[in-house]
Protein backbone atom coordinates (compact mmCIF):
# COMPACT_ATOMS: atom_id res chain seq x y z
CA UNK A 1 0.00 0.00 0.00
CA UNK A 2 0.77 3.24 -1.11
CA UNK A 3 2.32 5.90 2.03
CA UNK A 4 -0.36 8.66 2.51
CA UNK A 5 -0.40 11.48 4.87
CA UNK A 6 -1.82 9.54 7.49
CA UNK A 7 2.41 7.95 7.81
CA UNK A 8 4.07 7.99 10.42
CA UNK A 9 7.52 7.11 9.33
CA UNK A 10 9.77 9.85 9.90
CA UNK A 11 10.64 12.49 6.85
CA UNK A 12 13.91 11.51 5.60
CA UNK A 13 15.82 14.85 5.54
CA UNK A 14 17.15 16.01 2.46
CA UNK A 15 20.34 15.81 0.94
CA UNK A 16 22.10 19.43 0.24
CA UNK A 17 21.62 18.23 -3.62
CA UNK A 18 18.22 17.45 -3.62
CA UNK A 19 17.07 20.31 -1.28
CA UNK A 20 18.59 22.61 -4.05
CA UNK A 21 16.09 21.00 -6.53
CA UNK A 22 13.50 21.52 -3.72
CA UNK A 23 13.99 24.79 -3.29
CA UNK A 24 13.44 25.38 -7.18
CA UNK A 25 10.40 23.46 -6.97
CA UNK A 26 8.75 25.26 -3.62
CA UNK A 27 9.22 28.08 -5.76
CA UNK A 28 6.84 26.41 -8.82
CA UNK A 29 9.47 25.84 -11.61
CA UNK A 30 8.96 22.92 -13.71
CA UNK A 31 11.29 19.83 -13.67
CA UNK A 32 12.32 21.32 -17.46
CA UNK A 33 13.27 24.66 -15.58
CA UNK A 34 14.86 23.47 -12.95
CA UNK A 35 17.34 21.45 -15.14
CA UNK A 36 17.66 24.52 -16.98
CA UNK A 37 18.89 26.73 -13.77
CA UNK A 38 20.90 24.36 -12.07
CA UNK A 39 22.98 22.42 -15.39
CA UNK A 40 21.47 19.29 -13.90
CA UNK A 41 20.00 16.95 -17.11
CA UNK A 42 16.81 15.99 -17.62
CA UNK A 43 17.46 12.46 -16.51
CA UNK A 44 19.14 13.55 -13.32
CA UNK A 45 16.21 16.21 -12.12
CA UNK A 46 13.85 13.50 -12.66
CA UNK A 47 15.77 11.19 -10.42
CA UNK A 48 16.10 13.94 -7.97
CA UNK A 49 12.35 14.90 -8.04
CA UNK A 50 12.12 10.93 -7.62
CA UNK A 51 14.28 10.68 -4.50
CA UNK A 52 12.49 14.14 -3.17
CA UNK A 53 9.06 12.37 -2.96
CA UNK A 54 10.35 9.28 -1.57
CA UNK A 55 12.24 10.82 1.20
CA UNK A 56 8.75 12.59 1.90
CA UNK A 57 6.95 9.49 2.05
CA UNK A 58 4.78 10.35 -1.49
CA UNK A 59 3.77 7.56 -3.70
CA UNK A 60 5.04 7.50 -7.28
CA UNK A 61 2.43 9.54 -9.15
CA UNK A 62 2.56 12.39 -6.32
CA UNK A 63 2.05 16.02 -8.03
CA UNK A 64 3.98 18.63 -7.83
CA UNK A 65 1.50 20.76 -5.58
CA UNK A 66 1.07 17.82 -3.16
CA UNK A 67 5.19 17.44 -3.24
CA UNK A 68 5.24 21.17 -2.80
CA UNK A 69 2.97 21.45 0.35
CA UNK A 70 4.57 18.08 2.03
CA UNK A 71 8.36 20.41 1.86
CA UNK A 72 6.50 22.92 3.38
CA UNK A 73 4.42 21.28 5.71
CA UNK A 74 7.43 19.35 6.67
CA UNK A 75 9.67 22.04 7.32
CA UNK A 76 12.21 20.68 4.50
CA UNK A 77 12.05 24.19 2.74
CA UNK A 78 11.33 27.69 4.21
CA UNK A 79 7.74 29.11 3.52
CA UNK A 80 7.91 32.05 1.26
CA UNK A 81 6.91 35.42 2.10
CA UNK A 82 3.39 35.97 -0.02
CA UNK A 83 3.43 39.03 -2.26
CA UNK A 84 -0.19 40.50 -1.92
CA UNK A 85 -2.71 39.61 0.87
CA UNK A 86 -5.18 36.60 1.15
CA UNK A 87 -7.90 36.50 -0.86
CA UNK A 88 -11.50 36.13 1.06
CA UNK A 89 -11.90 32.55 0.53
CA UNK A 90 -15.10 30.60 1.40
CA UNK A 91 -15.19 27.42 3.64
CA UNK A 92 -16.01 25.00 0.18
CA UNK A 93 -12.79 27.01 -1.39
CA UNK A 94 -10.45 26.53 1.21
CA UNK A 95 -11.29 22.93 1.46
CA UNK A 96 -11.17 22.67 -2.27
CA UNK A 97 -7.59 24.15 -1.54
CA UNK A 98 -6.84 21.35 1.10
CA UNK A 99 -8.26 18.89 -1.07
CA UNK A 100 -5.54 20.29 -3.82
CA UNK A 101 -2.51 20.01 -1.52
CA UNK A 102 -3.23 16.64 -0.74
CA UNK A 103 -4.23 14.69 -3.17
CA UNK A 104 -2.89 13.57 -6.72
CA UNK A 105 -5.57 11.83 -8.26
CA UNK A 106 -8.29 14.12 -9.72
CA UNK A 107 -11.25 11.67 -8.04
CA UNK A 108 -9.51 11.79 -4.70
CA UNK A 109 -9.58 15.78 -4.87
CA UNK A 110 -12.72 16.26 -5.71
CA UNK A 111 -14.23 13.60 -2.59
CA UNK A 112 -12.44 15.35 -0.60
CA UNK A 113 -13.44 18.77 -1.91
CA UNK A 114 -17.24 17.43 -1.63
CA UNK A 115 -17.46 17.87 -5.12
CA UNK A 116 -18.66 15.71 -7.91
CA UNK A 117 -15.70 15.21 -9.98
CA UNK A 118 -16.97 16.30 -13.06
CA UNK A 119 -17.22 19.50 -11.25
CA UNK A 120 -13.57 19.70 -10.36
CA UNK A 121 -11.97 21.67 -13.52
CA UNK A 122 -14.94 24.13 -12.89
CA UNK A 123 -14.09 25.12 -9.27
CA UNK A 124 -10.15 24.87 -9.81
CA UNK A 125 -10.37 27.06 -12.51
CA UNK A 126 -12.52 29.97 -10.85
CA UNK A 127 -10.05 29.53 -7.03
CA UNK A 128 -7.32 29.98 -9.57
CA UNK A 129 -8.81 32.83 -10.51
CA UNK A 130 -9.97 34.02 -7.38
CA UNK A 131 -6.20 33.50 -5.80
CA UNK A 132 -4.46 34.88 -8.98
CA UNK A 133 -2.02 31.85 -8.95
CA UNK A 134 -1.28 30.36 -12.56
CA UNK A 135 -1.29 26.52 -11.53
CA UNK A 136 -2.15 24.39 -8.97
CA UNK A 137 1.73 24.32 -7.71
CA UNK A 138 1.21 28.05 -7.26
CA UNK A 139 -2.09 27.83 -5.22
CA UNK A 140 -0.10 25.81 -2.88
CA UNK A 141 2.90 27.55 -2.80
CA UNK A 142 0.30 31.11 -2.51
CA UNK A 143 -1.43 29.28 0.46
CA UNK A 144 1.46 28.55 2.54
CA UNK A 145 2.08 32.09 1.93
CA UNK A 146 -0.91 33.45 3.15
CA UNK A 147 -0.91 30.79 6.29
CA UNK A 148 -4.13 29.03 4.96
CA UNK A 149 -2.51 25.73 4.81
CA UNK A 150 -1.55 23.78 7.76
CA UNK A 151 2.22 23.50 9.10
CA UNK A 152 1.57 19.66 9.29
CA UNK A 153 -0.19 17.02 6.91
CA UNK A 154 -3.35 16.82 8.15
CA UNK A 155 -4.72 13.08 8.92
CA UNK A 156 -7.64 12.93 6.54
CA UNK A 157 -6.35 9.86 4.34
CA UNK A 158 -5.28 11.21 1.78
CA UNK A 159 -5.86 9.56 -1.31
CA UNK A 160 -2.49 9.68 -3.52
Amino acid sequence: MAPSLTTSAPITPLTPTLLRVAQHLARGLPPKEIGTQTGLSAETVRQYMRDIRESLHCPPRCQPPVIVHRLFATQQVTVPTADRPAPQLRPEDLLLLRAVAEHSDPRGTALAAKLAPADLRAALDQLLADTGAKDTTHLVILAHGWNLLPAEPTRTGASQ
